[in-house]
C-alpha cells in the first residue's frame, strides 16, 4: 500500500544434487512443508526451522517435457521456473504498473543455482527474462483498463522502457553493455538529494521490444565473461545488477503531462561463502580484499536493518561503506518493494554453508520498506532543473577562479542540461539513436543479429567458465587457413589472462582437420595432457590456455550432434585435469554406505580440488610481478591428535631465488590471493605499486616449517621389550625427508633399562609402576638441510602431556640430537596397557630458517628489502639472477612434465593396488574372528596360553619328584621299587631341564618377533 511499511519478501529455494555432490553419494539435509524449511545436521541429526513467504522444492520430482522445459511429474512437488515467475517476477511487474521501485535480488553460495533462478539455463528461462518478456506482452496487449494505459479522449499514455547492466567487482563498476575499453577505476557512484545513489555515466538504452532487450542481455554476458577470462571475476567473485526503468508518460487534453517512474532493479550476487573474506584470521595482512567487501558491507545493513526494524534505537546502517549497498539502499530500507531468493544446497557436505544462508534470509525478513508511488509533472521536473541550474550558474560566477567546488558545480550544471535536453526528445528518436549506436558497435543491425553467426558453419573454440551462465558465451571462429591466439592485438583471437604469451598458439584449418601447435614457452592442455608439439585436434577436444583461460573445441559441422556439449561443463575439465596430475577423484569419493569420517574427507578433497586454479593463478600472478614465489597445495593431517582424523588442506609457498618456505592455511592463502589479483589489476593498469613490503601480499617473516614423521609403534613396551630402530620421516606426500634413530626402552625401578630376559605378560603390569624413556640420538640424511646450509632442524614428539623439543642442529645433514624423556607411570591401569597396544609414538622433524634476511625478497641488504618500482609497476632485479631462475623454470618445466607422466603411471598402478587390497581385505574380513583380533593380538593369545600349560607341567613334575624322594626316604623294604623310583627321578630332571630350556628359548623367539614386528 502507498506510503505504508512493506516488510521484505523472501523465498528459498533448494536445487537437485549437482555431479560432486551425487559422488559423494551426499545425503539431503533439506526439508520443506508449505512455507517452512528444515535444515538437518549431518553430525547429530539436530534439526533447524526456518518460516519464510515461499519455499520451493526444486530437489526432485520433475520432468522434461518435448521443448526441454522442467515440469512437476505426477507426484506435483517440484516447483518450475514458471511458478517462480507467477509468485516473485508477477509482483514485481504489478508494482511496476502501480509506479512503484522494485528490487530482486538471489542469494546463496557459488553453484547453489542463484544464476538458475534468476537467469535460467536454456529453454528454462528465470525470472529476469520471463519478467522482461511478460512486461512487453503487457504493453503490446495493453487491454488492462485499470492501469490507465489506453490513450481515451481525457489522455493519452506513452509506455518507455529502457536497459542498463552492470557489474561490481573489486569496488569497482563496469558498465556491461559498452564494448570499448573502459577506464580501470570504473564508474563513478554519485549521489543526489531526491534520487539517492547512482552510477554516473552507466549507458541506459531505449528498447521497444524484447528481442532488444535479449540482445543487450546476450552482449553484456559476453563483455562480462572476456573480463572473467582476464583475472577471473566470475560471478562467484562479482554482482551483476540490471536495472530496467519503466516510465508511463501520461498526456492530458490540454498538453499537460505527468510521469509516472519504476526502476526495477535485478540483481545476481556474488557466492555467499565470501561473505566473511574480509581478512583471514592470524595472517599478518589484517585488512580484507575489496573484492569482498561489497558482500560483507552486505550483511552488515541487513543486520542492521532488521535490528532498526525489531525496535531498535541509534543503528547506524552501513549503506556508504560499499559501492553495492549504496546502489542498493534504495530496495534495502528505502522506496521500493523488495524481494529476496535464497538458492539452497540439499547436500549434507554443504551444511554450514547453507546454514548461513537460512540464517540470512531469516535477518532479511524482518526488514521494512516504504515504498510510495514515484509520479510527478514532467513539465514541472524541467522547470525545476532550469531553477537549478540558475542556481548553478549563479553560484559558478561567484566563485571566480578554477577550485574543486566550481568544478563540481560545473559537472552537475552539465549533467542537468543533459537531462533536460533527453526529457525533451521524443521516445522515437531516443529508439533512433540507440539503433544507430547498436550498428556502429556491432556492424549489424539488432534485426538481423540472429543471422550474423558464423559459428554455425566453421569450427570453432567455446568458452568454459565456472559459472554455467558465462559457459558457451564466447566462440572464436577457426576459418580456412592459419588463426592465432595472444595477448598481442594483431593475433586472430586476442585472448587476455594469467599466462597467456603475445602470441600464444596456432591452429591450422585445411577444411577436413584442424591443428594445434603451441608457441615456444606457452602452456596448452590438451584433454588435461600438456601440449609439447603440433597436434590434431578431435571434435569437442579441452583446451586450457595459461592458467586459466578454458575452451572446448567444436569441430567440423558433418561431426556434430545436438546437445553433446552438455557434459563438459568446468568440474569435468577440472576433473580431467587434476586425473592426469595423478590425483585420482573416483578414489577419493566415499559412498553411501560409508561414515561421516569419510564424508569429511571428501569435503577436504574438494577444497583441495577447488583451490588448483587458484594455485595455479597465484604462480602466473607471481612470474608477472616477477615475485619468485611458488605455491603448491597440500593436505596435513594432525598426527599429534590422529584419533580426531584431524585433515586440512594447506599451501606451500616456496621462494624459488633465495630457498625460503612458508606454509600458509587455505584461509590465509584465499586471502592473500584476493590482495594478489588487486595488485595484479593495478599492475595491468599501469598503475604504480606500493613500495615496501609491509602491504605485499607476496611476503612474511620466516617461520618454522614441518618436514616429516613416523610412527614408532608402542606395543613392545607392553611385553617390556625395548625398541631401538632406524626409522624414515616421510612428508605429507610420502616422500622421504630423513632418517631417524629412535630407542623406546623400559626401566626397572631404579631407572636402569631392562633387558631382554624381563619379558612379561601386559596383564602382569597392571597395577604396579611402570616407567619407560625415549631416546632419539641422531637423523641422518636430511634433506632440509642438504639443500640449504643456512637452515637448521629439530625434532619433537608429544610426551607425557607436553610436546619434547630437541634442541636445533643448524646446517648438518647429519643431525646429532642427543635427545632423551622419561615418562613415568605411578600405576598402570588396563586403558594404559590399551593405549600401549594400540597407539604409537609420533616424531616430528621440523625445519628452521636463517632470519638473516626476514622477506621472501631475493635481495640480503637492508637497504634492498624495500624494492622500489619502475614506472609499469614491475621492480628491478639483477638481470644474471633472472636469467638464472628462468634456466632453472625450464629445468623444473622438464622434471615435471617427467613427473607428470610418472604421477599418471602411479595413478593407473594405485587403482590396480587398491582393487587388489580390496581383495585381500575381503579374504582377510571372512577369516577374521569376531572383536578382529589381528596377527599380534592371536600371537599374544597363544602365548598366554603356552605360558599357563607350562606352569602346570612344571608343576606337576615337581610333585612326582617329592613323591619319589619320600619313596626314597622310607624304612620299607620295597626292593627293586625304589630303584625304579630312582631312575624315574633322574629322568624327571632331565625333562625338567629340557622344558626350561624350551620356554627360554620361547622368550627369546617372541623378542625377537616383536622387534622384527615393529620395522
Amino acid at each position: 500500500m502507498p506510503g505504508g511499511a512493506d516488510s521484505v519478501k523472501v523465498a528459498v529455494r533448494v536445487r537437485p544434487f549437482n555431479q560432486r555432490e551425487r559422488n559423494a553419494g551426499s545425503a539431503c539435509i533439506i526439508s520443506m512443508s508449505g512455507d517452512s524449511t528444515t535444515i538437518k545436521n549431518p553430525e547429530n541429526g539436530s534439526t533447524k526451522t526456518f518460516s519464510f513467504d515461499y519455499s520451493y522444492w526444486s530437489h526432485n520430482g520433475s520432468q522434461e517435457n518435448e521443448e526441454g522445459v522442467f515440469i512437476p511429474d505426477s507426484s506435483n512437488k517440484y516447483t518450475d521456473q514458471r511458478r517462480v515467475f507467477q509468485d516473485l517476477g508477477q509482483g514485481v511487474l504489478d508494482n511496476a504498473w502501480q509506479g512503484y521501485n522494485a528490487a530482486l535480488f538471489a542469494y546463496g553460495q557459488t553453484g547453489s543455482g542463484k544464476s538458475y533462478s534468476m537467469i535460467g539455463y536454456g529453454p528454462n528461462k528465470g525470472i529476469v527474462p520471463i519478467t522482461c518478456e511478460e512486461l512487453f506482452k503487457a504493453i503490446e496487449t495493453n487491454k488492462d483498463n485499470s492501469k490507465q494505459l489506453q490513450p481515451t479522449c481525457e489522455k493519452e499514455v506513452s509506455l518507455e522502457v529502457s536497459f542498463s547492466m552492470l557489474e561490481i567487482y573489486n569496488e569497482k563498476v563496469k558498465d556491461l553493455l559498452v564494448k570499448a575499453k573502459q577506464s580501470p577505476e570504473g564508474l563513478k557512484i554519485r549521489q543526489n538529494p531526491q534520487a539517492g545513489f547512482y552510477v554516473d555515466g552507466l549507458k541506459n538504452v531505449p528498447v521497444r521490444n524484447y528481442k532488444e532487450i535479449e540482445k543487450l542481455m546476450e552482449q553484456g554476458t559476453v563483455n562480462r565473461t572476456t573480463a572473467s577470462t582476464n583475472m577471473n571475476a566470475t560471478s562467484s567473485r562479482s554482482h551483476m545488477v540490471i536495472t530496467i526503468r519503466f516510465n508511463q508518460v501520461i498526456r492530458n487534453a490540454g498538453g499537460e503531462s505527468n510521469t509516472r517512474s519504476s526502476d526495477i532493479n535485478l540483481v545476481d550476487l556474488a557466492g555467499s561463502e565470501r561473505a566473511d573474506s574480509t581478512g583471514a584470521t592470524g595472517d599478518r595482512l589484517k585488512e580484507g580484499s575489496a573484492i569482498n567487501q561489497s558482500l560483507s558491507t552486505l550483511g552488515n545493513v541487513i543486520s542492521a536493518l532488521a535490528d532498526i526494524s525489531g525496535g531498535k534505537k541509534n543503528v547506524l546502517v552501513p549503506y556508504r561503506n560499499s559501492v553495492l549497498t549504496k546502489l542498493l539502499q534504495t530496495a534495502l530500507g528505502g522506496n521500493s518493494r523488495t524481494i529476496m531468493i535464497a538458492a539452497l544446497s540439499p547436500a549434507d557436505i554443504n551444511y554450514d554453508e547453507t546454514l548461513s544462508t537460512l540464517r540470512y534470509a531469516d535477518r532479511a525478513k524482518k526488514i521494512q520498506n516504504k515504498a510510495v508511488v514515484n509520479e510527478s509533472p514532467t513539465d514541472r521536473l524541467i522547470r525545476e532543473l532550469k531553477e537549478e541550474n540558475a542556481k548553478l550558474l549563479a553560484a559558478l560566477g561567484k566563485g571566480g577562479g578554477k577550485t574543486a567546488d566550481s568544478e563540481e558545480l560545473q559537472r552537475l550544471l552539465l549533467q542537468n542540461e543533459s537531462r533536460m535536453a533527453d526529457m525533451n526528445k521524443s521516445w522515437e528518436q531516443k529508439l533512433e539513436e540507440a539503433r544507430k549506436e547498436w550498428e556502429r558497435g556491432h556492424g549489424v543491425s539488432l534485426e538481423h543479429e540472429e543471422e550474423h553467426t558464423e559459428w554455425r558453419t566453421v569450427p570453432y573454440f567455446t568458452n568454459i567458465n565456472e559459472d554455467s551462465q558465462l559457459s558457451g558465451v564466447v566462440k572464436l571462429c577457426i576459418r580456412q587457413g592459419e588463426t592465432t591466439f595472444g595477448r598481442s592485438a594483431t593475433a586472430t583471437h586476442s585472448i587476455r589472462g594469467l599466462g597467456i604469451q603475445d602470441q600464444h598458439a596456432v591452429i591450422k584449418n585445411n577444411g577436413s582437420k584442424v591443428t594445434l601447435e603451441p608457441v615456444i614457452g606457452s602452456k596448452i592442455y590438451v584433454n588435461g595432457i600438456k601440449l609439447k608439439s603440433k597436434e590434431e585436434l578431435p571434435h569437442l577436444s579441452r583446451i586450457k590456455f595459461g592458467s586459466s583461460c578454458l575452451y572446448l573445441y567444436v569441430g567440423q559441422m558433418k561431426e556434430r550432434k545436438p546437445n553433446e556439449e552438455k557434459g563438459y561443463d568446468y568440474d569435468f575439465f577440472m576433473a580431467e585435469l587434476a586425473e592426469h596430475r595423478g590425483v585420482a577423484i573416483d578414489l577419493q569419493t566415499p559412498r553411501i554406505s560409508e561414515s561421516m569420517e569419510n564424508l569429511k574427507s571428501y569435503v577436504i578433497f574438494q577444497e583441495f580440488m577447488d583451490l588448483l586454479p587458484q594455485i595455479s593463478e597465484a604462480n602466473a600472478i607471481s612470474v608477472e610481478l616477477k615475485k619468485g614465489l611458488k605455491f603448491e597445495a597440500e593436505i596435513k593431517t594432525n598426527e599429534f591428535q590422529p584419533q580426531q582424523a584431524a585433515k586440512e588442506v594447506q599451501i606451500r609457498v616456496t621462494n624459488q631465488i633465495n630457498k625460503k618456505v612458508w606454509v600458509w592455511s587455505r584461509e590465509k592463502f584465499l586471502h592473500r590471493k584476493d590482495l594478489m589479483e588487486e595488485l595484479y589489476c593495478k599492475f595491468m593498469d599501469g598503475e604504480s605499486l606500493p613500495q615496501g613490503r609491509d602491504k605485499d601480499p607476496f611476503w612474511d617473516p620466516v617461520e618454522d616449517i614441518f618436514l616429516g614423521s613416523c610412527h614408532v609403534m608402542l606395543q613392545s613396551l607392553s611385553y617390556c621389550v625395548e625398541t631401538d630402530e632406524h626409522f624414515t620421516l616421510h612428508n605429507y606426500h610420502g616422500r622421504e625427508e630423513a632418517v631417524i634413530k629412535v630407542g623406546i626402552f623400559p626401566l626397572d625401578q631404579k631407572g636402569a633399562r631392562l633387558g631382554e630376559e624381563s619379558i612379561v605378560e601386559p596383564r602382569e603390569l597392571v597395577g604396579k609402576p611402570f616407567s619407560y624413556e625415549i631416546c632419539i640420538p641422531e637423523a641422518m640424511g636430511v634433506r632440509w638441510c642438504s639443500e640449504d646450509r643456512s637452515r637448521g632442524v629439530y625434532c619433537k614428539f608429544l610426551g607425557n602431556k607436553n610436546t619434547v623439543k630437541s634442541d636445533t642442529v643448524w646446517g648438518k645433514s647429519y643431525c646429532d640430537f642427543d635427545l632423551k624423556h622419561q615418562v613415568k607411570e605411578k600405576k598402570v591401569t588396563h586403558e594404559f596397557i590399551n593405549y600401549l597396544q594400540t597407539h604409537s609414538l609420533v616424531v616430528e622433524l621440523w625445519g628452521t630458517q636463517d632470519v638473516g634476511c626476514l622477506c621472501c625478497y631475493p635481495l640480503n641488504e637492508e637497504d634492498q628489502l624495500h624494492r622500489t618500482f619502475n614506472g609499469n609497476g614491475v621492480s628491478d632485479v639483477n638481470g644474471d639472477v633472472l636469467s638464472q631462475l628462468k634456466n632453472k623454470e625450464l629445468e623444473i618445466e622438464g622434471l615435471n612434465e617427467d613427473l607428470d607422466s610418472l604421477k599418471k603411471e602411479n595413478f593407473n598402478l594405485k587403482k590396480k593396488l587398491d582393487k587388489q587390497q580390496q581383495q585381500i581385505d575381503i579374504k582377510r574380513n571372512r577369516k577374521a574372528s569376531v572383536g578382529d583380533i589381528g596377527l599380534d593380538a592371536d600371537l599374544a593369545q597363544a602365548l598366554r596360553l603356552f605360558f599357563r600349560d607350562v606352569k602346570t607341567v612344571q608343576g606337576q613334575l615337581s610333585e612326582i619328584k617329592e613323591y619319589a624322594k619320600v619313596c626314597q626316604q622310607g624304612t620299607s623294604d620295597n626292593g627293586n621299587i625304589k630303584q625304579a623310583l630312582g631312575k624315574q627321578e633322574q629322568k624327571l630332571q632331565e625333562m625338567e631341564n629340557k622344558l626350561s630350556g624350551c620356554v627360554t628359548s620361547l622368550k627369546d623367539s617372541v623378542t625377537n618377533t616383536l622387534r622384527k614386528g615393529k620395522r
